[in-house]
């Protein structure tokens, strides 16, 4: 009897380490940007880190730049709470700063950074599994990457 409820209780602490693994997936805790233009230089950019909570706008994210910035309206709009976009805008002289990030960020299933300031063409960045990610601007594009 007593074998029996220890398979159970195993079959049950590994079914909700199943659930949650399904759902909780994030591990962005921080976000910093960097800019390492000229601080006289008169180029001013954004950036976009968008947290996905839907798997469908995940698998259906814009394919680059050009489309996400065009669409950004209409895209956020009708995805509603499955989206959060912690926008950074970047002014002639900006340095660093670090994003305030939303409080479900655990929840979401992809995180991406776009930069207004990349190649019309550029991919979004894929952040998911980086738990501090860099975000660093200078006069060619962005450069994304995970800290220690």
């Amino acid at each position: 009897e007593m074998v029996k409820f220890i398979q159970t209780s195993k079959v049950l602490v590994l079914l909700a380490t199943l659930f949650v693994s399904e759902f909780v997936v994030a591990e962005v805790n921080s976000v910093q940007v960097i800019s390492r233009l000229d601080p006289n230089a008169i180029l001013i950019t954004e950036t976009d880190i968008v947290f996905v909570y839907d798997e469908e706008l995940a698998t259906n994210f814009p394919a680059d730049k050009t489309a996400w910035y065009s669409g950004k309206r209409n895209y956020t709009r009708s995805a509603g709470d499955k989206v959060e976009v912690i926008n950074i805008f970047i002014p002639q002289g900006f340095d660093s700063t670090m994003a305030s990030l939303p409080e479900r960020r655990a929840e979401a299933i992809k995180v991406f950074v776009f930069a207004q300031h990349d190649d019309s063409k550029a991919k979004p960045v894929d952040v998911t599994n980086f738990a501090k990610v860099l975000i660093e601007i200078d006069p060619f594009g962005i450069r994304v990457s995970e800290t220690d």
